[in-house]
């Protein structure tokens, strides 16, 4: 039995024939767990300033814009995007590119308004563990040239 045992043991600590590899580096880890979202206001001073908003949880994209559509004006910070009764917005992520269809027109935003969309977009994604380097492609209900670039959030830089 001890023969046995010492010859199991040995086959064991072989490993099996499996070769020991490098250490390979997975990237940062996404942080998944937290307090809630955070969206992209503007301040009296005209300048984009994020501010968590307490959900208990981290949600999607979606979630954050649809949350971010439906910010009431008259606080301290306030929002450049119109009021609308419709806050879903479709996100399809495409290689390196966040596209975002949301239920505004070009004449419902300001440009400031459309960094608070694509910093918001983009807050979630890299919170959630996405390449900081994503760009977001804002697509509005009507054909405009607006829709076309690749943007990205001037307060989420690449490390």
């Amino acid at each position: 039995m001890k023969r046995i045992c010492s010859a199991a043991t040995v086959f064991l600590l072989a490993g099996c024939g499996v070769q020991s590899s490098e250490v390979a580096d997975g990237g940062e880890a996404p942080t998944g767990v937290a307090p809630g979202m955070t969206l992209y206001l503007v301040d009296a001073h005209e300048q984009l300033r994020p501010e968590l908003r307490q959900t208990g949880h981290l949600g999607s994209i979606s979630d954050a814009l649809a949350l971010l559509l439906s910010v009431p004006s008259g606080s301290d910070l306030h929002t450049e995007i119109a009021p609308t009764p419709v806050t879903r917005v479709s996100v399809t992520p495409t290689t390196g590119v966040l596209q975002l269809s949301v239920p505004l027109t070009i004449h419902d935003v300001t440009p400031l308004g459309i960094d608070q969309i694509v910093c918001t977009a983009l807050g979630v994604h890299v919170q959630a563990g996405g390449d900081r380097h994503t760009k977001v492609q804002v697509r509005f209900v009507q054909p405009t040239p607006e829709s076309d670039p690749a943007r990205t959030c001037p307060l989420i830089t690449a490390r």
